[in-house]
């Protein structure tokens, strides 16, 4: 059975070898990143949808259409009739076809549709013969010089696509910084003391460093998805300051008792340790959960920020005790002035009294906060799954205004394409294909087909549709699913298959797919969580009450992310330049987050609640003195927590800022209202029967403990 007690006093024993392995294992993760670590991935496979199969159809039988493409678009005021815009266009496009990696370049001048009516703007398609993901750097940064170098107030040059788009990725490391910057502000103000404040900073990096080395080296074998660094830094940096927050805490409690050095690490690592190891486990069990959805690469992100989060707990419990050794009775040495903090929390001080007013008034309180939260939530009843595009860049990236560029110039269609893929056998299928594109051009919402385009064998062809709609609306969308229903049907009776997709296409099957999961997911979580916290606090009414709280929090974090980003509000305060829907993998990854976040404050202060219950069989004292004791602690983590996440709503990326956002959102309901509101309000009304725990599902339920071994069973109403 594990037992971190004595993990802890190994540690403390021994503590330059526990260094030095710490050291070592970083080391040889390092060497090993550098020599085979790999790159993250903009594509994504999705499993048993149509736009899967049409990728498999067209690497199959037709690979010159199945790499990436960037979309340069040209807009000149004198006209695209004009001979010296037409020299200018020629020469651009030799350029164009003399870059890396290039297979095909379009002419406007060649290509039917390509020049807008009123012959001001160009669309030039480059074909590259890789994926986005697998072209060097190189190649596109040539493809940008190129487009930098030619353009000019009478001929501007803008260049989008997908290749474009994986290149103004920004890479991680600033919003990671201001984050760092946020938390040592913090951790200073809580602790009075640098060197108090150095240790959680110090194990939260060696955790965050060890897990990127080990998601880099698992990018060489798997399709980690762009985000996945980003992800993982921002619940890794969090949770790895937390997790060594709470140690700490009870550490300097211990040395505030006079206890010994050794004696207090021991303490420290069998109370809050244990907390931190519970809770890291439910964090780790719902990212890992992810896996449900049945997406891969919603299922490698949440992989790689589990990892994160268990190294943070494995450092919190190992690395920190043989830190703490060798700091001994000094850990409040290097005080700040004026911001000296005592090591022991007052039993008696603001949780306490704040406590108090809430139990001379549970249902008033009550009443009051989950009002509060429902407001908060109530504009997920509006909530728009699907996905934003390069019209949600900031236009300062050349995305962005080629996008504006193709809207004001061909129609908002242009910017997301839909790929209809054929596989032929036989000219019969052959000339059913040729037909389509006459066909599709009469169904509504359709701007444009493109002739079918065969592959050399005539076993493959491609049609380009442009529809009315933006790639975002729902009428795309209504038009996707319409073409699959009604396209095989125009073909019947030949041997020829269909399949609609692309990149518009890809996020709609993943947005359908993840709503197909959502119930499975969201009930497997809450389960398992329910069933932990029963086994841990040996209570039924304790996780029915932790579970529903959570809910409303993180309700309330979807409502705050719809008004922000789908109804628009503050936009210009934020940096979100355009409302569009809610990335369709988002709530679902954020539930995973939060639920398991949300642990780590319940389980502390609910170990603390149940350790004085246990002491003095008084309820109601039990939960002011247990609030007194955590809401320090509890507030300064959830702080740290708040500032991580909110430096990466600087991020110009939209779903890392829906992630900051929503994850910032949900912490501070969750250490506010949640837990000095409504947690004393509800167990105050709630009394004794907090403990309530039938001797029948006592036998059933395993025990975990959180401290030392005690009982309360036979303490029932």
């Amino acid at each position: 059975m594990f037992n971190p007690e004595s993990l802890a006093r190994y540690a403390s024993r021994h503590p330059w070898r526990i260094l030095v392995g710490a050291v070592a294992g970083l080391a040889i993760l390092g060497a090993l990143f550098a020599t085979v670590g790999g790159q993250f991935s903009a594509s994504f496979s999705v499993p048993g949808t149509e736009t899967q199969r049409l990728r498999d159809l067209l690497e199959e039988r037709f690979p010159q259409a199945a790499g990436d493409s960037a979309t340069i678009v040209v807009r000149a005021p004198a006209g695209l009739d004009d001979s010296d815009v037409r020299l200018q266009v020629e020469s651009l496009l030799s350029d164009l076809r003399e870059l890396p990696d290039v297979l095909n370049v379009s002419s406007p001048y060649e290509q039917l549709g390509t020049i807008s009516p009123d012959a001001s703007t160009a669309l030039i398609t480059v074909d590259y013969s890789k994926p986005a993901f697998e072209l060097e750097t190189s190649s596109v940064d040539a493809l940008l010089d190129l487009r930098k170098e030619r353009t000019s107030p009478e001929f501007q040059v803008e260049a989008g696509g997908r290749v474009v788009l994986f290149a103004e990725q920004e890479p991680p490391g600033s919003a990671e910084l201001v984050g760092l910057a946020v938390a040592i502000v913090i951790l200073l103000i809580a602790f009075g003391s640098v060197v108090a404040m150095g240790l959680p900073i110090v194990t939260a990096l060696l955790a965050l460093v060890s897990g990127f080395f080990m998601i880099g080296v698992g990018a060489s074998f798997v399709d980690m998805p762009t985000f996945t660094t980003q992800f993982a830094a921002m619940i890794g940096i969090g949770v790895g300051i937390d997790y060594s927050l709470l140690v700490v805490t009870r550490y300097r409690e211990g040395i505030a008792r006079k206890l010994s050095v050794e004696d207090a690490i021991v303490e420290a690592v069998g109370t809050a340790g244990r907390s931190v190891v519970f809770a890291g486990f439910t964090v780790v069990i719902a990212l890992l959960g992810l896996w449900a959805v049945g997406l891969p690469f919603i299922g490698f992100a949440g992989t790689a920020a589990a990892l994160v989060v268990a190294l943070a707990v494995l450092v919190s419990i190992t690395v920190l005790p043989a830190i703490l050794k060798l700091v001994g009775p000094q850990i409040d040495r290097w005080q700040i002035p004026l911001l000296a903090a005592s090591g022991q929390e007052s039993e008696s001080g603001f949780g306490y009294r704040l406590s108090r007013l809430v139990q001379r008034a549970p249902l008033l309180f009550f009443a009051v906060s989950v009002t509060i939260l429902l407001v908060l939530a109530f504009p997920v009843l509006d909530i728009r799954l699907g996905s934003s595009d390069a019209g949600n860049n900031p236009q300062s990236s050349t995305s962005r205004r080629a996008y504006d560029l193709l809207t004001e110039g061909f129609g908002p269609g242009f910017n997301g394409p839909i790929v209809i893929g054929i596989g032929l056998d036989g000219e019969d299928a052959v000339a059913a294909a040729e037909e389509l594109p006459a066909t599709i051009g009469q169904e509504r919402g359709v701007l444009g087909a493109s002739p079918l385009r065969l592959n050399e064998a005539r076993s493959a062809g491609i049609i380009i549709v442009i529809p009315e709609s933006s790639p975002q609306s729902e009428e795309t969308a209504e038009l996707i699913h319409r073409l699959r229903r009604e396209i095989p049907q125009a073909i019947a009776g030949t041997e020829a298959e269909v399949f609609v997709g692309g990149p518009t296409a890809g996020f709609i099957d993943v947005g359908d797919k993840i709503k197909s999961r959502l119930p499975l997911f969201f009930t497997a979580i809450l389960g398992l969580s329910f069933l932990l916290l029963m086994a841990v606090f040996r209570s039924v009414l304790i996780p029915i009450k932790a579970v529903i709280m959570n809910l409303l929090s993180i309700g309330a974090a979807y409502g705050v992310l719809v008004a922000l980003f789908q109804w628009g509000w503050f936009g210009d305060i934020l940096g979100i330049e355009r409302a569009g829907p809610i990335e369709s993998f988002v709530p679902m990854m954020l539930f995973a987050v939060l639920f398991g976040l949300s642990m780590d404050y319940e389980v502390f202060l609910l170990s603390r609640i149940q350790e004085e219950y246990l002491r003095s069989g008084n309820n109601s004292e039990a939960v002011a003195r247990g609030l007194s004791q955590t809401t320090r602690v509890i507030s300064a983590a959830a702080a740290i927590m708040i500032g991580v996440f909110l430096s990466f709503a600087f991020s110009d990326q939209r779903v890392i800022k829906e992630f900051g956002i929503g994850l910032a959102t949900a912490i501070f309901l969750d250490a506010t209202l949640v837990r000095l509101i409504l947690v004393p309000s509800i167990m105050q009304l709630l009394g004794d029967a907090n403990w309530w725990f039938p001797r029948w599902l006592d036998r059933l339920v395993p025990h975990i403990g959180l401290h030392a071994p005690a009982s309360i069973r036979g303490r029932q109403p």
